[in-house]
């Protein structure tokens, strides 16, 4: 209920009018039956602008500390996150990955949209960086279609660290469903596995056209963080020094 509130009702038709979605391939988006849609992520937007772009609800999973937030700003995060189909998931745990995959195996196998960042968090510099192979755990035990999708300027709407938004206009792209029904009943081959999500990550790639690290984002932010204050620093992607 509350979904189709914050869809149809309060934020659908003002994101629309305000950033005028520029989306291609929608049409690749199945009426109806499971499917993962699989995307790079840019901002903290693309869980807003993307599914607002799908007929159908599009169902991500978020740590649970989004829902247990005190005060004026923790109800409205929480009232943001339950709004927009979101599930939270405990991961304060080592089985954390596994408790969020066993969610969105159960939206799947209920016949609906998964939505999933395989780079795991947020790019730091707007790369597209390695995936984890998650995505390709779902579409083996699923047997769910995968969706490439990409956020093509979220990055330039709502850079990271930045609350309000430049009002731009947003352009996502949704590619061809990919069917990895060629690898049925091999999920756990972590060399499958890998190459699933390769494939995913190379199409997301040529969809969006960004740059290709083959490095975890997380680690890379890791870096980033150790080295913030310790002057000139070395770019652990390129390994060329950068101001």
């Amino acid at each position: 209920m509350l979904y189709g509130l914050m869809k149809y009702v309060i934020l659908g038709p003002w994101l629309r009018l305000i950033f005028r979605p520029q989306v291609e391939g929608r049409e690749n988006v199945p009426d109806t039956g499971p499917a993962i849609l699989a995307s790079n992520h840019l901002s903290f937007s693309d869980s807003i602008f993307m599914p607002l772009m799908v007929k159908r609800k599009v169902t991500f999973v978020a740590k649970a500390e989004y829902f247990t937030g005190r005060g004026l700003k923790g109800a409205l995060v929480r009232m943001f996150f339950v709004g927009t189909g979101t599930i939270p998931v405990d991961r304060s745990g080592g089985q954390a990955a596994q408790a969020a995959l066993d969610t969105q195996l159960s939206v799947l196998r209920a016949g609906n949209l998964a939505g999933i960042y395989p780079e795991g968090t947020r790019s730091p510099d707007g790369r597209l960086y390695r995936g984890k192979t998650g995505v390709a755990r779902l579409a083996l035990e699923s047997g769910a279609p995968v969706i490439p999708v990409v956020m093509l300027n979220a990055d330039e709407i709502q850079p990271p660290g930045k609350l309000i938004p430049k009002i731009k206009r947003v352009k996502i792209r949704f590619g061809r469903p990919l069917d990895f029904s060629r690898y049925a009943g091999m999920a756990g081959d972590r060399f499958v596995e890998r190459a699933i999500t390769d494939e995913i990550m190379y199409e997301l790639m040529e969809l969006s056209g960004r740059e290709y690290v083959d490095t975890y984002a997380q680690k890379v932010k890791n870096q980033q963080l150790a080295t913030a204050a310790s002057g000139p620093t070395a770019d652990p992607t390129s390994g060329s020094i950068a101001a």
